[in-house]
């Protein structure tokens, strides 16, 4: 029996999630000693020091040549790094929020902050995986301490609804993924995706196994079905419609740092994740069988999202529905990986057109990856953001009641904190893609990917549902500054963790949507890298 080498070199990808999980215990142990009656300011202080050291490391990864770890079962690329980067600024953010939020409360506990940290390291080695257990375990880690998050509060009927119906969401994503692995492991005899090392050159792998076994008539449909489960796993993991369900009433009953999280980061490490298996899967089977899939699922969520959005009058649900809209959007660019002509009598709205010109002579899907990578860092930190400026309006004693996040909350907030008034114009201004911000530049890109790719059709409708999501997101910005704010309503309690993160999200909303081109340059060659990879 052959015992594998690991060296030292197997080590570094890891080192952002260890230093999330180092930080972790010791909050843990930190509460263990503290009196009941004890200050915990200091716990989210070393939150955010923790993720600040994690999101550094993983973007001094990003340097590395690309190669494979652990005998091929993860990845250190500069894609699974940059997603690393993007968790730990989610992170970084929902800590900052979390620590006025919580201490409003009397609510400021390690084991919170533990939560979010170790929730993070699962993202950090998700978005690392290259065999599909593995991945699944990782899921999982995300998961379990995500659902302890949603319900973390206690308080009143919301959190332990959100908490089940979340744990519910889970548990059909995990049976469904898990399945599918199940059915290709059967028709590939392999759950690595890719050869990542030499040291696992003689293992085989599904992109190597996949294209015999599809083209063997047994195991065709063994495999249809497989891919089918799988995209039906992360679509509910990035909330894509039809598989959106209760994600809004979740959100709504999270505490709403924790929302911020879930918005984020799992949602950042969900698309990671799907893209380095349907890269592989849609690659060595039949392209236009994943594009057809993600046009659609793109479709649905972009209108559906946008749709259910507009009649909102809770501003926390409101940004729920939003977060589905965008998942589309993030979808029409993964369709437009998988592109390929369509012949003249085929039908057009979702599919290729004639028009298509992309090819990998030019380049075209590692600008698409930039422009998803790009995208996936312009919603973290808008988004963050946002539900930052919701929970520092939050007032504890309106938590159970129906309009504790209701529009009329915004009134007036010009003349009472102008510059929460401000941030929060910022992202809505962001989140409905009008420039000069980085909500802007990221739906440029995405759009200029899917036209490039021939979905033109695909693009227009993406483009017209976010034409119509600008009428929501203005309507807030018009409850701050033109509605005078109620009588007698005073004005919120400031912080200083609400206020770092106000201002480090507005002002890299405003910075990146100017001057994105370095970023966007690094994002272009990294995304070359992984599909070489």
């Amino acid at each position: 029996m052959n015992i594998p080498t690991i060296t030292a070199q197997d080590w570094v990808p890891l080192w952002p999630a260890l230093i999330l999980t180092l930080g972790a215990t010791v909050l843990l142990m930190s509460e263990v000693f503290s009196q009941r009656h004890t200050s915990r300011a200091y716990q989210g202080v070393l939150a955010a020091i923790t993720a600040l050291l994690a999101g550094v490391t993983a973007l001094s990864n990003a340097f590395q040549p690309a190669h494979g770890v652990f005998l091929g079962f993860g990845v250190l690329d500069p894609f699974s790094s940059f997603l690393t980067v993007v968790v730990c600024i989610g992170l970084l953010l929902a800590t900052l929020l979390a620590s006025g939020f919580l201490r409003q409360r009397n609510a400021e506990r390690g084991e919170f902050y533990a939560l979010m940290l170790f929730a993070s390291a699962g993202m950090s080695l998700l978005a690392m995986s290259a065999e599909l257990i593995t991945l699944f375990i990782n899921l999982e880690v995300l998961s379990v301490a995500t659902y302890a998050l949603t319900s973390y509060l206690r308080r009143g009927p919301r959190p332990s609804e959100a908490g089940f119906k979340y744990f519910i969401l889970g548990a059909f994503s995990s049976a469904l993924l898990l399945y599918g692995i199940a059915l290709l492991y059967g028709a590939t005899g392999t759950t690595l995706l890719y050869t990542g090392t030499s040291d696992v050159g003689r293992m085989a792998s599904i992109a190597t196994a996949l294209p015999a076994a599809f083209a063997d008539p047994n195991k065709k449909m063994l495999i249809f079905a497989a891919i089918l489960l799988i995209a039906a796993g992360f679509a509910f993991k990035i909330a894509a419609v039809p598989f959106h369900m209760w994600t809004p009433d979740v959100y709504e009953g999270a505490p709403t740092p924790v929302t911020a999280l879930m918005s984020v980061g799992v949602k950042a490490a969900a698309f990671a994740a799907m893209l380095r298996v349907f890269l592989v899967l849609g690659t060595a089977t039949d392209p236009k069988l994943a594009m057809t899939l993600f046009s659609t699922l793109a479709f649905l969520t972009m209108v559906g999202g946008n749709l259910l959005a507009l009649p909102q009058r809770n501003v926390k649900r409101m940004l729920a529905y939003s977060s589905i809209a965008h998942a589309g959007y993030i979808l029409l660019g993964v369709a437009a990986l998988f592109a390929v002509p369509s012949t003249p009598n085929e039908f057009h709205l979702l599919g290729s057109t004639t028009m298509s010109v992309a090819s990998e002579a030019t380049g075209f899907r590692s600008d698409t990856l930039r422009a998803i990578l790009f995208y996936l860092l312009a919603y973290t930190v808008t988004s963050a953001g946002s539900f930052g400026a919701i929970a520092a309006l939050e007032r504890r004693e309106d938590e159970d009641k129906p309009f504790a996040w209701d529009l009329d909350r915004f009134s007036g907030l010009a003349t009472r904190r102008p510059g929460w008034a401000v941030a929060m114009a910022v992202f809505m201004l962001s989140l409905g893609g009008i420039p000069p911000t980085i909500g802007f530049m990221g739906k440029l890109l995405l759009f200029r990917s899917a036209v490039d790719a021939g979905l033109v059709g695909l693009a227009v409708v993406g483009m017209l549902t976010s034409a119509a999501a600008v009428y929501y997101y203005l309507r807030v910005v018009v409850y701050m500054f033109m509605r005078p704010a109620p009588e007698g309503q005073i004005a919120p309690e400031r912080h200083w963790g609400t206020e770092i993160a106000l201002v480090l999200s507005s002002v890299t909303v405003v910075v990146l949507g100017v001057v994105p081109g370095s970023l966007s340059d690094w994002l272009a060659k990294a995304g070359t890298l992984f599909l070489g990879n």
